[in-house]
């Protein structure tokens, strides 16, 4: 038979029996977490939804308003349905072949949207338009309510975008085309699959969704993320100390400490070799030491911020002298860290200790005032909610801080996975970052609310005598150690112009540099990569506002890694032969990563 002649293949049906038992184990599996769900529910007894986040308050308040400007209402509706009558007419051209101009236009790196029958397919098109002028109408409504207080109108905002991003028409099997692609192809088995996926995450959370977003298994901290080796030589109730094996024969005479946030783990700064900012200051000459905190537990809920300083940071601090012998080192705090490094610099500072002789700020707060979303999160109400919790179980769950984080991204940190994991039926793809990022820390009660209350809601480390640790009046303003400032264009943990208020808080010679990016992909910018690129000032004196320093500042390409070594260099070059972790005068412990770091919380079931 000729290839014209051929009949098409027909369509593989799923097997009834493979169906048959998929339903049954999904049934079997539904029935038990539902049973589970409502023995905890008898157990815990009915309580009246409380509105801890004040999001009710919020919007009542934004309606009553609204409301009292019945004009402006109006105005926004009329504006809302012109928008969709321009729709309706782009629509029923492009229905009859005409070329239109769209309406309304996903911004730049929208990825909810990058199939193609979202523009090519007149039908989708209309669907994803319609959305998008909604959102927009929405969002221009609520965001500007003339007498809203600054505090409703942010949580109104906020939650607003949440609700505008779950209802994105790429979130439905019946409005998403690759979806719907995906479920006539495997007939329906992806949405089946989709479901066992749903139930598998519910089952890891014990009861709370705890979406997947990689593969654990593809990776072991210490066997392909966090490989750089070394030795843990110092150890105590918080810390593991590590230090790093040279990789050149000369190194410089100033070691270089790493605090890290303790809300994450250290080897976002190890992740492969490639990308590694802990093998590459090795490779340019650091003797490199790295703080790895504790993922504590109840046992640690009296642990103060004071704590964090003395066991934390300065133990550290002291540990590299001791190893080393000397009485001069660099220090590097990241994010959380950052803050830490420096209250710990006023302290010391008030103590007439000089040791720590540079400081690098990676995307660190030191001044409150410009929190970024987080703050939406952040009142006396919400504060004293999150306390009564913490009290109760002695620390905040790792999972519930990552759960804020991912919100603030949430079609990148959420919905993507949804629609990949539910809806497609696919299992996430094995991602070292996105693994590293599911590795939540808890915090201590104490240390937590402390932080909360003096940094976030009342900004006091940037106050002269505004907190005072260790019976120490800390006032970073008397800190004149030479620091580097680097923060990140799209931060939305910590807003540039928020890092830069805290810069010009300082005391001493300090270079700000802002890089591309954001948070995580603006720091660990390899310069191999070549990405993203960086703009510097070199102005004598950082000026009084970020705005005045960015339009004079200029643009580079690469990454800022270059820019700070040669600052850091410019300090002091002086080398001495490479630093043997195993030869120093502290006893080593073990190999790195170290143990504090293996210890994973989403491997752990709940008791």
């Amino acid at each position: 038979m000729t290839a014209q002649h051929q009949e098409p293949p027909k369509a593989q049906l799923p097997d009834p029996k493979e169906v048959v038992k998929t339903y049954a184990e999904i049934a079997q599996r539904a029935s038990k977490l539902i049973t589970e769900h409502m023995q905890r529910q008898l157990k815990q007894g009915v309580a009246t939804p409380a509105d801890e986040l004040g999001i009710a308050h919020a919007f009542m308040d934004m309606m009553a308003k609204m409301l009292a400007n019945p004009y402006k209402l109006a105005q926004t509706q009329m504006n809302l349905v012109w928008d969709y009558l321009s729709l309706w007419q782009h629509s029923m051209m492009r229905f009859t072949g005409m070329p239109s101009t769209p309406i309304a236009a996903p911004v730049k790196g929208d990825g909810r949207f990058k199939d193609v029958e979202w523009e090519e397919h007149f039908l989708f098109d209309f669907v994803k338009q319609s959305y998008l002028i909604t959102a927009r109408h929405v969002h221009d409504a609520v965001s500007k309510v003339e007498g809203l207080p600054e505090n409703s109108q942010k949580k109104v905002n906020f939650f607003t975008r949440q609700f505008i991003d779950a209802l994105s028409p790429s979130n439905f099997a019946i409005t998403n085309p690759e979806v719907l692609r995906e479920t006539v192809k495997s007939h329906g088995h992806n949405l089946l699959n989709g479901f066992n996926n749903l139930l598998r995450d519910i089952e890891a959370g014990d009861g709370q969704l705890r979406v997947k977003m990689t593969d654990p298994t593809a990776f072991e901290v210490g066997h392909n993320v966090g490989t750089t080796p070394g030795k843990v030589v110092f150890q105590n109730e918080l810390i593991q100390l590590l230090q790093f094996n040279p990789t050149t024969e000369k190194v410089l005479k100033r070691p270089l400490l790493i605090v890290p946030p303790w809300i994450n783990k250290f080897y976002i700064l190890d992740l492969r070799q490639s990308n590694s900012f802990i093998k590459w200051a090795t490779d340019q000459g650091h003797t490199v030491f790295v703080i790895s905190w504790v993922n504590p537990d109840e046992n640690l809920a009296q642990k103060s911020f004071e704590d964090y300083l003395q066991e934390g940071s300065l133990a550290a601090l002291d540990a590299v002298c001791r190893q080393t012998g000397e009485q001069e080192v660099n220090t590097i705090g990241y994010c959380l860290g950052g803050t830490l490094l420096g209250s710990t610099m006023g302290y010391l500072t008030a103590k007439k200790d000089k040791r720590i002789a540079s400081a690098t700020f990676f995307v660190a707060l030191l001044d409150f005032s410009i929190p970024g979303e987080l703050g939406v999160f952040i009142d006396e109400k919400q504060v004293s909610s999150l306390e009564k919790k913490m009290e109760q179980r002695g620390f905040l769950e790792g999972a519930e801080m990552a759960t804020t984080f991912n919100m603030l991204r949430a079609n990148d940190l959420i919905w993507s996975f949804v629609v990949n994991n539910y809806l497609m039926g696919k299992q996430p793809f094995p991602f070292d970052l996105l693994y590293w990022n599911s590795d939540s820390t808890r915090m201590p009660y104490k240390m937590h609310s402390f932080y909360l209350r003096n940094m976030y809601m009342h900004n006091l480390l940037r106050e002269p005598g505004g907190i005072t640790l260790c019976d120490v009046p800390i006032d970073i303003g008397k800190i004149k150690t030479p620091s580097y400032f680097i923060s990140t264009i799209e931060d939305h943990i910590a807003p540039w112009k928020g890092v830069y208020r805290g810069a010009t808080c300082l005391g001493g010679p300090v270079r700000f540099v802002l890089g591309g990016s954001g948070h995580i992909a603006g720091i660990v910018n390899p310069p191999s990569a070549n990405k993203y690129g960086y703009w510097s000032n070199d102005g004598k004196s950082l000026p009084e506002t970020p705005e005045e320093w960015f339009d004079a500042s200029e643009q580079h390409q690469g990454s800022w890694w270059t820019d700070w070594q040669k600052w850091v260099t410019d300090i002091d070059d002086r080398k001495v032969p490479a630093r043997d972790p195993a030869k120093g005068k502290l006893k080593v412990i073990e190999d790195a990563p170290g143990s504090f770091v293996k210890f994973r919380l989403d491997t752990q079931k709940k008791a």
